[in-house]
């Protein structure tokens, strides 16, 4: 075998190859245009709208919520909502165990790490996977604020990058103390406290420099949920959040472990009574114009004064009225909710009560919660009927029926064979609804329907959208129950009227708007007519109130939802009644408990008003058909001529009760 050349052999020799100028330039090209592309795309996806940071004073006023003043359709203030701050509270004032509970839930390294901590990252990371779900943050103070001062909440890769870029300019131009300092002065609290002088004003009455250690740990656990987490609220909730700090304070020997140990087995501490935000029933129109306001005016707005619809007496004696009834009616028959919406003819809504108890579940009903009407659609189906040529006067079977595995039967059983359309109504005959739409057509029920404004009744309805399977809310229901009172017009139901900002510059004017035509004005007056017989003599004879009011009772399957909705040429009124889980209640029905408050404050709002006909209404009107049993004699032959159908029974009617003294508006605190 023979050796390897040697390495300094002339022959073998190693030279290196020759420089390709142009692939290297190639090369650095292509590499500076990669980065450049990089960096391009970087500034695009996360730097190009990155808020500025102001200097450091103007941190401590930037950003706050802007304030709302409420006045009534007369211009009257009739309420004010903005955020709660108290004075600036310096670290220096503070008991060291005040900041100490906040570093220790929020941010157990902030002086030691800069605007991230990867190790507290990835600590949370572990302690969330072992339990399962989120119960530690990885978010340092500086980007609590970031995100507080400059950004929205979404929870987006975006978003988390702009805030660290942010927390990171706040680290440069801020010492730690100066970030913690005005994080607590910024951060929100519920209960509409910004910064812990509102917070420990609001929850505990003192000054947060007063602030005992079982305060300040409840306090500093609520900055992670402070709505999920208010002492107001959910004082369990928060009671245990503030305990968690407290171990927390004891497990890093920051706090006497034993003193931390002791706060945490006693009991939490007692809250101030809080003060009265004097909204009363008011708080659910006030919720939904502040929704409004931010919807039309953006996120980005001054202190602003919105005029309302509601009247405000009309509210306080609908809150009232709902709230008595319930409680002497509801609650004994396992309902414990309810909804009603007044409107004016033009759609102003006179008066929003979304539940029974604002403060204990600020949910709003009337707006919010999609429920099946049940026989409370039936003036729809009715309606489709008329407009496919059927007339009040002709007569259907109420008899036994089968769509496929489908049977539809009558509420209680029983049959009462051959009887009139408009008797069927008043009676609320499930049978002869089914008939009727299938006689004017499923989809042309559905067409009137989202015609209406009920949105939710789908192109192609099944057969159960004659018995009101669909699910609306009670403002959509009020709404196209409207269509009706207004003569076949259809209206658009607002709360606001106007939007201005403080200095009176108009920022918002709801335009004035005619009721559009969608149904004929003749079909209109004859499902009034037959509406009113619902009230005179069919199952809403318990919502009477002594003048001539046009009405529907409506119950959902198993008696999970109770209605009545009616109207008279002033005033239009739905009531809804039940539970949120839909949880069926005792057999309470539209005739009940809601016609009960609906007769109520329909009696108040029409004090003093004269009884007049609809200014609509044909100069020869339909004729109001009034069977079995006849009408009191103060309103037989108020509007047009009366007829008595003897054939028609009230059999199956559930016995009228005793009828309670008419509600006297002048007795109710106001």
């Amino acid at each position: 075998m023979t050796s390897p050349p040697a390495a300094n052999s002339k022959r073998f020799r190693l030279r290196p190859p020759p420089i390709n100028w142009r692939a290297a330039v190639l090369t650095v090209f292509i590499l500076a245009n990669v980065g450049l592309g990089g960096w391009f795309a970087f500034d695009r996806a996360f730097l190009h709208d990155l808020p500025a940071v102001p200097d450091k004073e103007a941190l401590w006023s930037m950003g706050r919520p802007p304030g709302l003043t409420f006045v009534g359709p007369d211009g009257q203030v009739v309420g004010r909502r903005g955020p709660r701050h108290g004075p600036p509270v310096r670290l220096a004032e503070l008991p060291q165990h005040v900041p100490l509970a906040f570093l220790a839930i929020e941010d157990r390294r902030f002086y030691q790490h800069g605007a991230m901590d990867l190790r507290g990252v990835l600590r949370a990371l572990s302690v969330n996977t072992r339990a399962g779900a989120v119960v530690e943050g990885g978010s340092t103070i500086s980007q609590q604020l970031a995100r507080n001062l400059f950004l929205n909440p979404d929870q987006t890769l975006r978003r988390k990058v702009q805030e660290v870029l942010l927390a990171a300019r706040l680290e440069r131009m801020m010492s730690k103390d100066d970030l913690l300092e005005l994080y607590l002065n910024r951060i929100y609290f519920g209960g509409r406290a910004y910064g812990l002088s509102a917070a420990a004003e609001t929850y505990f009455g003192k000054a947060p420099q007063d602030l005992t250690l079982s305060e300040a740990a409840v306090l500093a656990g609520l900055p992670r949920a402070p709505t999920r987490l208010s002492p107001a609220n959910a004082p369990q909730a928060a009671w245990a959040r503030g305990q968690l700090v407290l171990r927390r304070l004891g497990e890093m020997n920051w706090i006497d472990p034993a003193l931390t140990a002791q706060a945490a087995a006693g009991p939490p501490p007692p809250l101030a009574r809080l003060a009265a935000d004097g909204e009363g029933d008011m708080a659910w129109a006030f919720d939904a114009a502040a929704a409004e306001a931010r919807q039309r005016l953006g996120g980005a707005t001054p202190d602003l004064v919105i005029q309302l619809t509601v009247d405000p007496q009309a509210q306080a004696i609908a809150g009232h009225i709902v709230r008595r009834t319930m409680a002497r009616e509801g609650y004994r028959r396992g309902a414990y909710q309810a909804a009603l919406v007044a409107l004016a003819p033009d759609g102003a809504i006179r008066a929003m009560i979304g539940g029974v108890d604002h403060a204990a579940s600020p949910f709003n009903r009337v707006t919010q919660a999609r429920r099946q009407p049940g026989s409370a659609f039936k003036p729809i189906v009715w309606a489709a009927a008329l407009d496919h040529g059927v007339r009040p006067m002709d007569w259907r079977q109420d008899a036994p029926i089968r769509i496929g595995g489908w049977r539809p039967g009558n509420y209680g059983g029983g049959y009462h064979g051959q009887v009139s359309v408009q008797r069927a109504l008043q009676l609320s005959i499930n049978t002869v609804a089914v008939r009727l739409a299938r006689e004017a057509g499923l989809g042309k029920v559905g067409a009137l329907a989202r015609q209406f404004g009920l949105s939710g009744v789908p192109e192609h309805p099944g057969g159960s959208v004659a018995l009101g399977a669909y699910e609306v809310t009670p403002l959509e229901l009020a709404g196209a129950y409207q269509v009706l009172q207004s003569g076949g017009g259809k209206t658009s139901s607002y709360l606001v009227s106007r939007i201005t900002d403080a200095r009176g510059k108009l920022l918002y004017i709801r335009p004035p708007s005619a009721a559009v035509p969608i149904y004929p004005t003749y079909q209109a007056a004859q499902m009034v007519q037959m509406m009113r017989g619902v009230i005179l003599a069919g199952t809403g004879r318990e919502a009477a109130f002594g003048r001539l009011a046009a009405g529907k009772t409506g119950t959902s399957q198993d008696h999970r939802d109770a209605w009545f909705v009616g109207f008279t040429p002033d005033w239009l009124c739905a009531v809804w009644v039940g539970n949120d889980d839909s949880r069926p209640m005792a057999r309470v029905t539209g005739g009940q408990v809601p016609a009960h408050i609906w007769r109520d404050f329909m009696a108040g709002a029409h004090r003093g008003l004269p009884d007049l006909e609809f200014d609509w209404f044909p100069a020869l009107p339909p004729p109001l058909y009034v069977e079995e049993p006849e009408p009191p004699a103060p309103l037989q032959n108020a509007f047009g001529p009366v007829r008595h159908n003897a054939m028609a029974t009230d059999a199956g009617l559930p016995a009228a009760a005793e009828a309670e003294p008419e509600a006297d508006w002048s007795e109710i605190p106001y």
